[in-house]
């Protein structure tokens, strides 16, 4: 009995063969979708769209609201004693002004609305004096601190009256007493006001025309 035969593979016959078909019947791999296109900008108009959505006009907007009634002026404070009140409110302050008598030899201020007894009193040296400072030897500006800082700490301790000794500026340029002149501006501004009552030269013995008690203010006042 004849054996039978295997067929021969041939792989490049079946490649014959798929070449001698038509185009049509070749099957194509299918191509690839495009890439999404990117999302578009909102613009102007899409943003106005999302901010209002679900917005509803307020009823009568239409109609015009009316101005509102001017304000009614307070009338002005007015009292009888308004006047004097001002003039407690500057004694208590030491911002009210003072009355300046002086000559060349002699000087005295008084804060105003003060009793001129009290003033007289002052002129005779019937005020004890509790304290004393020396402004010998100082300049200007170094008076000017001490005389600050010593009549605060006088008033503190509950002092009434000191003595301030300027001298008589018979050794100055042009034997001039440039402390006394400074003293009389000085007691009588805001800044030693708040502590001095008045002032006055002081009697011979206490240093005559170059010395001046000074009347404080009652300490917490």
């Amino acid at each position: 009995m004849a054996a039978s035969k295997k067929p021969f593979h041939n792989p490049f016959g079946k490649l014959k063969e798929l070449r001698a078909q038509p185009p049509e019947k070749l099957v194509q791999a299918p191509k690839p979708p495009p890439p999404p296109a990117p999302p578009a900008e909102p613009t102007d108009a899409d943003l106005w769209a999302q901010a209002v959505a679900g917005a509803r006009p307020v009823p009568g907007r239409s109609r015009v609201v009316a101005p509102a009634p001017p304000r009614e002026r307070l009338p002005v404070f007015w009292h009888p004693d308004l006047d004097a009140l001002k003039e407690l409110e500057a004694l208590v302050s030491g911002e009210a002004p003072f009355d300046i008598a002086d000559s060349d030899e002699y000087v005295e201020g008084w804060i105003a609305g003060l009793d001129l007894a009290v003033v007289r009193k002052l002129r005779r040296g019937e005020f004890s004096v509790q304290a004393h400072l020396d402004l010998h030897g100082k300049s200007r500006a170094e008076a000017k601190g001490e005389v600050d800082a010593f009549l605060r700490r006088s008033r503190e301790q509950g002092k009434r009256c000191v003595l301030l000794v300027h001298g008589r500026g018979l050794h100055s340029k042009d034997q001039v007493p440039v402390l006394k002149e400074a003293l009389r501006s000085w007691l009588a501004t805001a800044r030693f006001g708040r502590h001095v009552l008045a002032f006055a030269t002081a009697r011979p013995q206490d240093g005559g025309a170059g010395a001046v008690y000074v009347l404080l203010r009652r300490s917490g006042r």
